[in-house]
């Protein structure tokens, strides 16, 4: 506040953000449903195709997750294309879960969601950073509850949850690992052995524990 310029610097960043939130319309505009992009403070980022080991992994924990929240009318999930709006950048999780209030606005035409209840993301060697750092950072400032990140690699999973003191920051709860057990705190219910992600025959265990319940 003691700079003499302040108020210069104020009108130049606001000119660029003007300018990216121009980018930003253009890119929402551009962006097709084939397409895995993602709008990052101001840049597009393409998502080339991922492995076998990502998808396989990433739609057994997606089908555990779907099933939990429709079998108990809990809200809306999403798998690796639902765009969430935050108050700067577009982003596209691997996995989302957004609860009944949230998701009683959506309909078949929503295409840009708001921040989510829950969250998930894959490693990757080209995504691994930004899902630990600038989303790790913007999940939370936006309260997003709950954060998972996943390393297929080393089939482990990693759980935070948003704390209020000190505000809007994450908290490690636990480094999961086969043979644990993990239970989401923002999905009522939602109770699962890590080695379901990782492994078919588990998963489908995994399924009809979760049906019976």
């Amino acid at each position: 506040m003691d700079a003499p310029d302040l108020t210069l610097m104020v009108e130049q960043v606001n000119l660029r953000l003007q300018e990216e939130n121009r980018r930003r319309q253009e890119f929402r505009e551009w962006v097709t449903p084939g397409m895995k992009a993602e709008f990052i403070n101001g840049e597009i980022i393409l998502h080339s195709p991922v492995k076998r080991g990502h998808l396989r992994y990433s739609g057994l924990l997606f089908m555990l997750l779907n099933t939990h929240v429709i079998v108990r009318n809990l809200g809306t999930t999403s798998y690796d294309k639902g765009m969430v709006a935050l108050t700067r950048n577009d982003y596209e999780p691997d996995i989302c879960f957004w609860g009944k209030e949230k998701s009683a606005s959506f309909t078949d035409e929503t295409m840009l969601h708001p921040a989510p209840d829950f969250v998930v993301e894959f490693l990757s060697k080209k995504t691994a950073k930004r899902d630990r750092t600038i989303k790790f950072d913007d999940y939370a400032a936006h309260g997003i509850p709950e954060y998972w990140i996943v390393d297929p690699r080393i089939k482990t999973i990693e759980q935070y949850w948003l704390q209020s003191i000190p505000a809007n920051e994450y908290a490690l709860v636990a480094k999961w690992q086969v043979g644990d057990h993990i239970n989401a705190s923002a999905i009522p219910g939602f109770s699962i052995p890590v080695e379901a992600i990782f492994d078919e025959n588990v998963c489908q265990e995994a399924l009809k524990a979760l049906l019976l319940e």
